[in-house]
């Protein structure tokens, strides 16, 4: 801790010593300077780039201006790679990976942290999100998918904050920022016109996008409004295993080692989604005088992401006795098996109605006085989803032999194919309600003062944002009877072809079919009047989070030397409120002392450094450090709970979480050794003081089963030595806790060149990540090695990239509630955009997506215990594009 701080200190009197010591003898060529390099920046802001090299040269602009240490992509980078959203564009950014559990990129990890320690912010703003899948939780990593990139103008990650920029990133900082009508040309519009397929879906759905923008010839009045309708189809197969038992639970079996793990479910997934998003958003700017400016934006995004889940898994533990036959593996992995005619085998329809909706209004001023300037910040976003679940789980009784590679095959494929022999046993599904809600206000005000000495510009303001999560589940029962033949279905799926050597029998299981699903449970029909207790205790909750923040910063440049130092001061207040029932059996209504609110006050001082040299001969060289502060995902800062009554799996929250803090150092050499060109070497290093680690625990809870009309299935765990009569179970839940210090240390190297006049260019970049925890453990989402390599062709009308990116294996979450922590193995995957351009309005492309249909393959420990591996297909779209 010592070290840490002096570290940190001596930085900070390096800086400020400079700016005492030689302020006076450079005041006038510090005042020349600085006003050059903020007319530079102002006009990076003004300049109409067009096409793939143009476009890769203003963001290398912007990064070679920046005062810290800063990546950029412009709105051609996002619109000319090969991607659907803002993440997949930023892979092309070093130290920028994305995790693709559906196939396409959501989260973005910076220099090897957790997403959900990088925040990103929207001309200066947070926009608030609502989960779209069923049995997730709320995330600060921002998902770009909500994001439609047409109205992206530009955005840059801060690796190295400034005492100016909002707290929160452990890792960056990305700040995205719309097009303003008084950058654009008066009576401007463009748009697209495109489609997008998915070979595995065997599946097309159109996008459209339209951008408009006017102001007067004064200049004193504008707006623009930005649409996009954008479709697409995700299909993704895969084989799940939630989890292994020794095989000593098995006890008709021997000649095995006890010890063996035996995978205690195989499970046959389909994913199948139509992903629909409208988007508008919409800027109003006013200069009132010549001095003062107001710019009033809007957002709405309304998603439609209904979804069909269909699981078909056995559940070896659950009718051990049958268990007659295992098959050992190798490293101590049990590899097949046996079970008799009175196993069973489940397969559960999950079809879920999901509309998240975001709206906010934000509004800004900005007045320059003589010499000094205010500006200030204030909105509300806020999002919402009543994510609807219909869900039912018929079972099949017979005996089945199992392959942990090849599925399923039963012993009588004939009965299996009979939809009658699938009913219900002791219950037969429900419907869930989740509802979520976020919403975000913020205010921020800042001053700022210029200067003709070393410190040209000193700024100060004051910011403050309350956060606030609420989030409820009600299930509905409904009566315990019935089978697929009732149910209806529409004969057989044609999946897991990807997979070779899949059992027929459960790659081509009976299908019921979404709207079969949906429509046997509404009639059903659900008991509203008796919500289920256990869902309703374990997952309401509400969080708020207020942080109100403080700031100085000063601005300083002599000859070659730039930069800023400052101090941030944050206070967080947070308080979460959830039920919590100890060891009282679960009813409703809920009793008064199981509402329980906690809360969590602190203070921070953080300061920060940044120093670019420009040597001169177009080397730069750049140094930062800084201390900063990141928090929980808010579901594990209240004490939620989330169960999985079959599998008796959870996940749930912690309330005595402390924040993540950490001292972090960057620096960088760059060589900008021709126009567009640049060749650097960055270096990061994170001393956290505080890391969260997430622990599977053995916990006792109340198992909702156990209320059930029927109760055969409830009987059948008890028998089974899982829970006892009294309807409590011991249940794997894991909780995230304070797990002391961490370490995160790598660097990368990128390269950007056009090669003269011929037309080619390339963009590459390399990134190894290095951490750990105080207790040796990987950190998560960090991969060591990630490559990313780009070649371009750009000349007369035709244009074409192809974009490879390759991560190494890394620790992820598992897919259920409560699964434990899995590895995924390194995973590569090629794009490729063909564009060309018929005239200055014109333009069709099209852009291929997963080229190489990369499985996505996760593991327990090692890969000779798997856990999960999917296929998504490739994905192609082909767009028309005008301006005028």
């Amino acid at each position: 801790m010592k070290l840490r701080k002096t570290a940190l200190s001596a930085s900070i009197v390096f800086a400020l010593s400079i700016g005492g010591n030689v302020a006076a003898q450079e005041q006038a060529t510090t005042a020349q300077s600085s006003a050059a390099t903020s007319q530079e920046t102002t006009d990076l802001d003004t300049i109409t780039v067009t096409g793939i090299r143009a476009s890769l040269m203003k963001s290398l602009d912007t990064k070679r201006n920046a005062d810290a240490v800063v990546e950029a992509l412009t709105a051609e980078d996002i619109g000319d790679f090969p991607n659907t959203n803002v993440a997949e564009a930023m892979m092309q950014i070093p130290g920028v990976t994305i995790d693709r559990r559906f196939g396409q990129g959501e989260r973005v990890s910076i220099d090897g942290t957790d997403p959900s320690l990088n925040l990103t912010f929207l001309d200066g703003h947070p926009v608030a999100q609502s989960i779209w899948l069923f049995g997730e939780q709320p995330n600060r990593g921002f998902d770009q998918t909500q994001i439609a990139s047409e109205i992206i103008g530009r955005l840059e990650v801060f690796k190295s904050p400034e005492a100016r920029l909002p707290e929160g990133s452990l890792g960056g900082t990305v700040m995205m920022h719309t097009r303003k009508p008084f950058d654009m040309e008066a009576n401007s519009i463009s748009g697209s016109i495109g489609y997008n397929y998915s070979d595995q879906a065997s599946e097309g759905s159109p996008s459209a996008s339209l951008l408009y923008s006017w102001k007067n010839d004064a200049e004193t009045i504008g707006f623009n409004i930005a649409a996009q309708h954008y479709e697409e189809h995700v299909d993704r197969q895969g084989i799940e295993i939630f989890g292994y038992v020794d095989a000593s639970t098995f006890e008709n079996v021997t000649g095995i080692d006890p010890d063996a793990q035996v995978p205690n479910f195989i499970n046959a997934a389909w994913f199948q989604q139509e992903r629909r998003r409208d988007s508008f958003a919409a800027n109003l700017q006013f200069q009132a005088t010549e001095d003062l400016q107001f710019n009033l934006s809007g957002l709405y995004i309304k998603e439609k992401f209904d979804n069909y889940n269909q699981s078909m898994y056995n559940f070896l533990t659950l009718t051990a006795d049958q268990v007659d036959q295992l098959t050992a593996g190798s490293n101590g992995i049990v590899t097949g098996g046996h079970s008799g005619p009175e196993s069973f085998v489940f397969y559960d329809n999950n079809a879920r109605v999901s509309e998240p909706t975001t709206k906010g209004l934000d509004l800004t001023f900005d007045y320059k006085g003589d010499g000094w300037g205010l500006a200030g910040q204030i909105g509300q976003s806020k999002a919402d989803n009543d994510l609807i679940q219909y869900f039912i789980e018929p079972a099949f009784t017979g005996g089945y032999s199992w392959d942990i590679n090849k599925g399923i095959t039963f012993d009588d494929p004939a009965a299996a194919r009979d939809p009658a022999n699938w009913r219900a046993e002791g219950f037969f599904g429900n419907n869930g309600i989740f509802q979520t809600e976020s919403e975000d206000n913020y205010g921020q005000l800042d001053f700022s003062k210029k200067f003709t000495g070393a410190v040209y510009e000193v700024l100060a303001g004051v910011r403050r944002h309350e956060h606030k999560e609420d989030f409820s589940l009600n299930v509905y029962g409904i009566p315990p009877v019935g089978d697929l033949a009732q149910v209806g279905t529409l004969g057989f799926a044609d999946t897991m072809g990807g997979f070779s050597g899949f059992s027929r029998d459960h790659g081509n299981h009976i299908y019921a079919g979404r709207d079969n699903v949906i429509n046997w449970v509404r009639n059903a029909p659900p008991n509203f009047a008796n919500p289920d207790a256990a869902s309703f205790i374990n997952n309401t909750y509400s969080l708020e989070q207020t942080n109100t923040a403080f700031y100085a910063q000063a601005n300083f440049g002599i000859d070659a030397l730039r930069g800023n130092f400052g101090l941030r001061y944050v206070k967080a207040e947070i308080e979460s409120t959830a039920f919590n029932p100890g060891g009282d059996p679960i009813a409703l209504p809920p009793q008064p002392d199981w509402l329980q609110t906690s809360k969590n006050d602190n203070d921070y001082w953080l300061p920060s450094v940044n120093l670019i040299y420009d040597m001169g001969n177009d080397w730069m060289l750049r140094f930062a450090v800084a201390k900063v502060v990141a928090w929980a995902p808010y579901n594990q800062m209240a004490n939620n709970l989330f169960l999985n009554d079959t599998t008796l799996t959870g996940s749930g929250g912690n309330a005595e979480l402390d924040a993540y803090q950490s001292t972090n150092f960057n620096a960088s050499l760059e060589y900008y050794f021709d126009e567009g060109a640049l060749a650097a070497l960055t270096i990061f290093h994170k001393d956290i003081a505080n890391f969260i680690e997430t622990d599977a625990l053995t916990e006792r809870q109340f198992n909702s089963i156990s209320d059930d009309a029927d109760p055969t299935q409830f009987q059948n765990l008890v028998a089974a030595g899982l829970c006892s009569a009294d309807g409590f179970c011991d249940y794997s839940i894991q909780r995230p806790r304070n797990a002391g210090s961490g370490t995160v240390e790598g660097f990368t190297l990128s390269y950007q060149q056009p090669f003269a006049d011929t037309g080619f260019g390339l963009v590459a970049n390399y990134t190894y990540a290095n951490g750990e925890t105080a207790n040796g453990n990987d950190l998560p989402y960090q991969s060591e090695n990630q490559i990313t390599f780009s070649p371009y062709y750009e000349k007369g009308p035709l244009s074409a990239r192809l974009s490879y990116d390759w991560r190494s294996s890394y620790l992820a979450g598992g897919f259920v509630a409560g699964a434990p922590p899995v590895s995924v193995d390194a995973y590569g995957s090629l794009g490729a955009s063909l564009g060309w351009k018929f005239n200055d309005n014109w333009q069709l492309s099209f852009d291929a997506q997963n080229l190489l249909d990369e499985e996505y393959f996760q593991y327990f420990g090692t890969k000779d215990q798997p856990a999960n591996r999917y296929l998504t297909g490739r994905r192609y779209a082909m767009t028309l594009r005008f301006n005028y």
